[in-house]
């Protein structure tokens, strides 16, 4: 009994004169969620306020390198707010052009198209186990949350370039592939459609000047030829050469070169700038765009822009039953085609 009271007393004066000696007393003490004083050993006390600390500097990493990521969709594409589950795209069918206001004003109607666009939910989720923060061993979560800030700025163009990839498969306002051999298009002089191509086969090529007129300069040809239903030229001036890494030092040729491989002018330098993406999974295929529009020709639709969301607190069930925490990133939002007018592309096949 003597050594157990020894023991006691002992440990009440380590208390108290831990009290004395703490500058600010017994406040300066950590305490537990439950309100009780306890010495740390070694790593971190696990407790809401060094739980938020954690997090904001996580939250930290991942804004700052979300705001630094360059993305390559605002090249191609128009992003198109939405507040619903889906958008419908079918005004896209008929898009009035000015005209002479000789009586009555002619009123457009949609046609029986139905081109809706649904959001998705995307996530990335990283789990953050307790004893890593009772052990201070933080560093690897921090660079986790950088690569899911990375991750999140480029969602974007992951989702846009799903819809580059699919253009000879995903259908567009019109029922059509986006890009296909036969877009219906009214002939004004009989009110019947008629078949209008936007796709094509040619290799891209800079062998030579025949080679580039027969790719390239085909490609221009048939967008600037394109008509509304009324006959009038769209004017349609395509900008921007999209390809895959592939034919990126062809793209590069035909747009800085002064003479082509069998030494004749190049036709086509500077008219059509090289974008280049390796999320274009084609080795063959490019397409040539016009983005001088306020209508783009892909669509980049958000209903929830990517932000970092937190799973922080101590008594939810995944930190009682398998002691982890949470943090990542989520975003609603689609991808889909403007006009079918503003690209042309060719499977580069040749055949």
């Amino acid at each position: 009994m003597k050594k157990h009271a020894s023991y006691i007393m002992g440990l009440l004066g380590c208390l108290i004169l831990a009290v004395l000696l703490a500058p600010t007393g017994a406040a300066h003490l950590p305490m537990g969620e439950d309100g009780m004083m306890f010495f740390p050993i070694a790593g971190l006390i696990v407790n809401r306020e060094s739980l938020s600390a954690i997090f904001v500097n996580l939250n930290t990493s991942f804004n700052k390198v979300f705001s630094a990521v360059e993305s390559m969709w605002p090249q191609i594409a128009m992003k198109v707010p939405s507040t619903s589950g889906a958008n419908d795209y079918k005004w896209l069918s008929q898009f009035p052009k000015m005209q002479r206001w000789v009586g009555d004003k002619k009123l457009k109607s949609l046609e029986g198209f139905k081109y809706v666009v649904e959001n998705e939910d995307f996530e990335a989720t990283v789990e953050v186990k307790r004893n890593d923060i009772e052990d201070d061993n933080l560093g690897i979560y921090g660079t986790q949350a950088q690569g899911a800030g990375e991750s999140a700025a480029q969602f974007p163009d992951e989702l846009v370039f799903e819809a580059v990839n699919g253009v000879f498969t995903n259908v567009c306002f019109d029922g059509q592939f986006f890009c296909d051999t036969d877009h219906p298009v009214k002939n004004p002089a009989t009110g019947l459609p008629e078949s209008v191509s936007n796709k094509g086969v040619a290799v891209l090529s800079a062998a030579t000047q025949a080679a580039a007129i027969a790719s390239i300069g085909a490609a221009a040809t048939a967008m600037g030829s394109f008509k509304d239903n009324e006959g009038r030229p769209l004017n349609v001036t395509p900008n921007v050469l999209l390809v895959g890494v592939a034919l990126r030092d062809m793209a590069n040729t035909l747009y800085t070169a002064d003479r082509l491989e069998d030494g004749k002018v190049n036709l086509y330098k500077g008219l059509y700038k090289p974008v280049v993406s390796p999320r274009m999974t084609s080795s063959t295929a490019w397409m040539l765009l016009d983005t001088t529009k306020v209508i783009k020709p892909f669509v980049y639709q958000e209903r929830k822009a990517p932000v970092f969301v937190q799973q922080t607190d101590p008594q939810s069930d995944d930190v009682f039953n398998r002691g982890t925490y949470k943090f990542g990133a989520e975003a609603r939002a689609a991808s889909g085609y403007g006009f079918w007018q503003l690209g042309w592309a060719s499977t580069g096949l040749g055949a």
